[in-house]
């Protein structure tokens, strides 16, 4: 217990030593995210702050399983940190200077390829890898997608951090409990210098390296026991709702829903005047009151875990939009009150 809070405070400390000195440097590189048509934020702020979550989880992650040598495959847990390294990477590169997304793209989809080859020495059958390559870069993609205004990345990392590794230590998994743990502690000593109003931003080393974490360790719960996913998945509800809706109906409206825009849920709560602290508490009302207690239902109830997960995104998406529809009827409204 001793060494697990220590890992845990060293993990808060290096994130938030890192966060603070990637301020300096962003600001001597010009590393700058200014305000703009599609951006949430009103005065020019670094970016890049996210490094700090990716070292506390690269020495972390080793350190933790240098401590229990048996407790998954070597390959699995070197996998899991080259992935990590390849991602934070090209997220760093894109920081400094933007990425085309041929490269961009083709760097997080090999990092997923080599950790789900090597969660294949664990006994997953290989054809599970296809799947997993999707997932994998939808999760790195989507959190990206999210990370769009104060604290809201960053809250969420903690929370599914704190759910995924309380999953895992009810599975007896002790050190995969841990190093979720460790993503938790890592993203709230970032989180005090991206809380409204953010001193920095997370930047794509650290959005893409959370959702490959949260992939990855997913992923490993499920190896565990298949009945886990269920349980997981929900914890991501709320983000994994708003990125798939919202990319979607861009799709279906005919617009490049791969371009940058301002139509995710978040975006338009802020939009409509809310405050990025209320936006995000939004999000965590969800995660709290819904599914907090809904991952709970279906970990206690394996039997029954596909159809409260299916039950929990349908809950989210009727939320989804009606929170949309809400936001669009008070915009509309706003346009027609300034054009009279």
């Amino acid at each position: 217990m001793t060494l697990a809070i220590g890992w845990l405070l060293f993990s808060f400390i290096v994130a938030w030593l890192s966060a603070r000195a990637a301020i300096a440097y962003a600001h001597r590189r010009g590393m700058l995210d200014r305000p703009g048509q599609r951006r949430s934020h009103t005065i020019p702020t670094p970016r890049g702050g996210g490094i700090g979550i990716v070292l506390a989880s690269l020495v972390c992650l080793g350190g933790v399983w240098l401590g229990a040598p048996s407790s998954w495959p070597l390959p699995v847990e070197v996998g899991l940190l080259v992935a990590l390294l390849l991602v934070a990477l090209v997220g760093w590169w894109d920081d400094h200077s933007s990425l085309p997304i041929l490269p961009r793209f083709g760097t997080q989809l090999l990092a997923v390829l080599l950790f789900g080859a090597a969660l294949g020495t664990s006994g997953m059958a290989r054809w599970w890898l296809p799947l997993l390559l999707l997932a994998g870069a939808w999760s790195i993609n989507l959190h990206n997608f999210m990370d769009g205004i104060d604290g809201l990345l960053a809250q969420q990392a903690m929370f599914v951090g704190v759910g995924l590794a309380l999953l895992a230590r009810g599975a007896g998994q002790g050190t995969l409990a841990l190093a979720a743990a460790c993503l938790a502690t890592a993203s709230l000593g970032f989180w005090c210098l991206n809380r409204s109003p953010a001193r920095i931003f997370m930047g794509d080393v650290g959005s893409g390296s959370v959702g490959l974490l949260i992939f990855a360790l997913t992923a490993m719960l499920w190896q565990v026991d298949a009945d886990l996913l269920w349980p997981a998945l929900i914890l991501s509800s709320a983000f994994v709702t708003d990125a798939s809706l919202t990319l979607m109906t861009r799709y279906l409206r005919g617009r490049r829903w791969y371009s940058a825009h301002r139509e995710h849920l978040y975006q338009w709560l802020i939009r409509r005047g809310s405050t990025h602290a209320r936006g995000g508490a939004i999000y965590m009302a969800w995660n709290l009151l819904f599914a907090a207690p809904l991952a709970w239902l279906a970990c206690s109830h394996p039997r029954l875990g596909l159809p409260i997960t299916m039950a929990t995104y349908m809950l989210a998406a009727a939320l989804w939009s009606g929170l949309k529809r809400k936001c669009l009827r008070r915009h509309s409204f706003k346009d027609r009150h300034v054009a009279a």
